[in-house]
C-alpha cells in the first residue's frame, strides 16, 4: 500500500510553506558555517562581481533615463536585482544573505564562532570581488559611454553616500537587508528558476527605488566614483565611514529583524517541544 504523502508537504510545484522554509534555512545556516575556507572565499568573490555586475547595470540604465524619479528608480532597480538572481541561480555566497545564518546558530546547531567566521570570509570575498569589477570597469573606460554621462552618474552615486549621514546610513542598511534576506528567503521557498528570479525581483527592486543602502553594492558604487571623481581622495574617510555603518545596519536588519524573528515564530516552538519532550527537533 503506498504511504500517503505528508500534509504538510507542499504539491509538486508549489512553494514550500513558512515553516519548512525556516528549516530549510536553518539546515543552509549548518552548511554554510562548515563550507571550506577556500571554496567559501571563491564563491564569496563571485557574490561581490555578481553584485558588482548589477550595480553597473544599475548605473547605465538611470544614466540619462527621463520617465521622472520613481519610474528611473524603479527600472533602476529592475536593473540591480541582476546580482541577486546571479547570486541564488548561479550559485554563490554573499554576506547579506549570509546574514540568515544566524538561525542555525539560534538553534544551537553552529557556534557563534562558526557565524563569524562565515560572516568575516564572505565579506572579504565579495569585496574584492566587487573591486575586482571596478578596475575592469576602469580598464574598459565604461565610464565614457552616453558622451561620459555614465560616468559622471556613478560619481553623483558615490558623492551621494558619502555625504549620508551615518543615522539615516544605518537606517537605510537596516531596511535594505531586511528585503534582500526577505528576497533569498522566498527564493529558498520556491522551486524552479522562473519562480526563484520572480522571488528576488521585486524586493531588491523596491530597496533600490526606495534608495537603501547595501554594504556589497557600495564595494562597487564607492570605489568607482570615487576613482573616477577629481575629489576622490578626499572623500576616503567619508566612504569608509559609509561602509562601516551601512555594514552594521545590514546585520541589524537581516539578523534581528529577519532571522531573528522567523526563529521566534517557527523554530523556537520546535525547539521547546523538542525541549520538553527529550527527542531532537
Amino acid at each position: 500500500m503506498v504511504a500517503m504523502a505528508n500534509s504538510a508537504d507542499p504539491a509538486p510545484g508549489d512553494a514550500y510553506p513558512p515553516p519548512q522554509i525556516a528549516r530549510r534555512v536553518e539546515q543552509l545556516g549548518v552548511a554554510k558555517a562548515r563550507t571550506d575556507a577556500l571554496s567559501l572565499f571563491v564563491l564569496a568573490l563571485l557574490a561581490g562581481a555578481f553584485i558588482a555586475l548589477g550595480a553597473l547595470f544599475y548605473t547605465v540604465v538611470v544614466t540619462g533615463a527621463m520617465p521622472g524619479f520613481g519610474i528611473t528608480r524603479l527600472i533602476g532597480g529592475l536593473a540591480f536585482s541582476l546580482g541577486l538572481v546571479l547570486v541564488v541561480i548561479a550559485g554563490a555566497e554573499l554576506f547579506t544573505g549570509n546574514n540568515l545564518v544566524a538561525m542555525a546558530w539560534a538553534s544551537g546547531d553552529i557556534r557563534l564562532r562558526d557565524v563569524l567566521r562565515n560572516w568575516l570570509i564572505v565579506y572579504a570575498g565579495n569585496a574584492v570581488g566587487g573591486l575586482g569589477v571596478v578596475a575592469l570597469v576602469m580598464a574598459a573606460d565604461l565610464a565614457a559611454l552616453g558622451g561620459g554621462e555614465v560616468g559622471f552618474t556613478a560619481m553623483r552615486i558615490a558623492e551621494a553616500k558619502v555625504n549620508l549621514a551615518p543615522l539615516p546610513a544605518f537606517a537605510r542598511g537596516i531596511l535594505c537587508n531586511v528585503l534582500v534576506c526577505l528576497a533569498v528567503w522566498l527564493s529558498i521557498g520556491a522551486r524552479s528558476v522562473t519562480d526563484k528570479i520572480l522571488a528576488v525581483v521585486l524586493p531588491v527592486a523596491a530597496f533600490v527605488a526606495a534608495g537603501l543602502e547595501h554594504s556589497i553594492a557600495n564595494w562597487f558604487f564607492l570605489p568607482y566614483g570615487l576613482a573616477l571623481s577629481a575629489h576622490g581622495a578626499d572623500l576616503l574617510a567619508g566612504a569608509a565611514m559609509n561602509l562601516l555603518v551601512v555594514t552594521a545596519g545590514n546585520i541589524v536588519g537581516g539578523t534581528l529583524l529577519v532571522a531573528g524573528v522567523y526563529w521566534v515564530a517557527y523554530l523556537r516552538p520546535e525547539r521547546l517541544r523538542s525541549d520538553s519532550s527529550g527527542k531532537p527537533p
